[in-house]
């Protein structure tokens, strides 16, 4: 039992994991969310759980403690530390899989504890599916090449995006040798979009980027991705292909900081394209109102010899929503509802870009 800890700090960590079951089980994965949900009984008898977690009852909501855990431990089985639960995740079942599990917080809970100050590292090219949309019609109303500037961009995978396969029912866009093949349900219908595009230049900025050229960073790229969703793993290793063809620069750089520099500078005879997807909420709110204020005022800068673009993916309920702002005229539109992983793309009525 928990005994002279605090009840209440139990109470707000096992709420923080059931909180993160309850998305996983949203977006697809049965496995994560029934181990937080052991874990978080687990932290309520005061086991291992608890033992490794305790102190961080006051970590933010969006930091997912859950998932920093269990991407910690997937790292162990990823290298071959843990092989008996390697075995029993690639059954799925959360039941089979937890007295592993809990076995491996057992065994290697002080590594786990301190693996804590490691944040979650994701980098999902499916989000590309939903943000395809924003970049065609940014190019088919300026009709100049795309300078892209993306925030958060972890390894800068999809600052590749158009050298991917996107395919839905009745529509087909991208190289179709990619090895990155982006299928997704899509409802709505979409506008007559270019065929290609022109990029001009490709630059990210992330708070602790990852070089998905070497060892290390493909690992934490596959570390937290939750290991019954074999599309998704799938996807990294294609998008890592990509990656060595298609040079990328990742600034080690704070989101408003990075923007209101790379924004200073305006391209004339480029579109700029400022875009993030599932960022925000990982901002303090000094941080995201003067990243937000960084943008709008370079998009009353904005000439239509050089423009500029705002495109964001971010959550709203069960679906994200994308967003586009483009400069000069600065209107928002919401051009479609997207799942976090990038299926379905729901369309709205007026994303036609009148190309």
């Amino acid at each position: 039992m928990i005994g002279a800890v605090t009840e209440s700090a139990a109470n707000a960590i096992a709420a923080k994991l059931q909180w993160q079951a309850d998305a996983c089980r949203m977006i697809g994965s049965e496995l994560y969310a029934g181990l937080l949900e052991r874990g978080r009984e687990d932290v309520e008898a005061g086991g291992p759980t608890w033992e490794i977690l305790r102190g961080h009852e006051d970590d933010p909501e969006f930091s997912v403690l859950g998932l920093r855990l269990l991407g910690a431990v997937n790292r162990m089985v990823l290298t071959g530390r843990e092989p008996a639960l390697a075995d029993v995740y690639a059954g799925r079942d959360a039941d089979a899989a937890w007295p592993f599990l809990r076995e491996a917080l057992q065994r290697n809970a002080g590594e786990l504890r301190n693996s804590l100050e490691r944040p979650v590292q994701t980098n999902e090219v499916g989000r590309s599916a939903g943000l395809l949309f924003g970049f065609l019609a940014v190019y088919g109303e300026t009709g100049l090449p795309l300078r892209l500037l993306e925030v958060g961009a972890s390894a800068g995978l999809n600052l590749r995006w158009d050298r991917f396969r996107y395919e839905a029912d009745g529509f087909a866009w991208g190289p179709p040798s990619s090895p990155v093949k982006l299928q997704f349900e899509l409802s709505g219908d979409p506008p007559p979009l270019p065929s290609d595009v022109e990029i001009g230049s490709r630059h990210g900025c992330d708070a602790s980027p990852i070089d998905p050229l070497t060892e290390d960073g493909r690992l934490t790229l596959l570390t937290y991705i939750w290991p019954d969703q074999e599309e998704r793993i799938a996807r990294m290793r294609a998008a890592l292909e990509v990656a060595e063809e298609v040079a990328v620069t990742v600034d080690a750089e704070p989101a408003a900081a990075w923007t209101r520099r790379m924004l200073a500078r305006q391209t004339p005879g480029e579109a700029t394209v400022v875009y993030h997807s599932i960022v925000s909420q990982y901002l303090s709110e000094e941080e995201r109102a003067s990243l937000f204020e960084s943008i709008e005022e370079a998009g009353r800068r904005a000439t239509s010899e050089a423009p500029l673009a705002w495109l964001r993916m971010e959550p709203a309920d069960d679906l994200a929503d994308v967003h586009l702002t483009l400069w000069p005229g600065g209107e928002d539109r919401l051009l479609a509802r997207v799942g976090y992983h990038g299926n379905p793309v729901v369309l709205r009525p007026a994303i036609s870009p009148g190309i």
